[in-house]
């Protein structure tokens, strides 16, 4: 887990993030444990009370469980519920890259021609 220290989001935002996109990617599995909170704050030197607010933030979006004694589980994922959340962080990317392109004064065109190219190049 990669933490920017001089990132304009919060510490415990980009925990949520990596996690978030990890579980819904399967490279975290249902079923399985995260760190313990401890031991998280541990090894990114960070406070344990913003580990705990990132894993809360977890179990609020239904993506985690709170099990006593033993820690955070991955829940079973929704798989439209996956496929709606991926939607949205795509659309936001989009949504991104067309502010940016209009910042750099780049046409419509061109940013359709350099999606295109992008897909063709990922198939």
């Amino acid at each position: 887990m990669k933490i920017l220290q001089n990132s304009t989001e919060p510490i415990y935002k980009q925990i949520e993030s990596q996690f978030r996109e990890d579980i819904l990617s399967g490279k975290i599995s249902e079923g399985t444990y995260l760190p313990s909170i401890r031991e998280l704050a541990q090894e990114l030197k960070i406070s344990v009370i913003t580990t705990m607010k990132a894993y809360e933030l977890l179990s609020q979006e239904g993506l985690v469980s709170a099990i006593q004694g033993k820690g955070y589980l991955v829940n079973q994922q929704n798989i439209e519920l996956v496929r709606e959340q991926h939607l949205r962080l795509v659309e936001t990317e989009l949504e991104n890259a067309i502010n940016s392109a209009k910042i750099a004064g780049i046409s419509a065109d061109e940013l359709k021609q350099m999606l295109n190219v992008l897909l063709d190049s990922n198939e």
